[in-house]
């Protein structure tokens, strides 16, 4: 967004701020653009993928058998049954 004056600014004249308002704004998204420092812990490790992985293959097999298992079976097929009759 631009200013608009009606007379000209002198050589010497300076704009709010100054060149140290500039600097400083410049100085803080260049910090802020550089994202955070370097930790030395960039991401997981290959064991850390490893483990993780066991880990949501397990929940995986454990959710399998609780949905697989007859009352829960029983119970959507209630369910359906129940919407579906309701329909009718």
């Amino acid at each position: 967004m631009a200013i608009i004056e009606d007379e000209p600014r002198a050589s010497g004249d300076q704009p709010p701020g100054g060149d140290g308002a500039r600097r400083s704004v410049r100085r803080a998204l260049a910090d802020r653009w550089a994202g955070p420092p370097d930790s030395g812990e960039a991401g997981m490790s290959t064991a850390e993928y490893a483990v993780g992985t066991v880990a949501a293959c397990a929940f995986a097999a454990v959710l399998y058998k609780v949905v697989t298992g007859g009352s829960v079976v029983a119970a959507l097929g209630d369910l359906v049954q129940s919407a579906l009759s309701t329909l009718s």
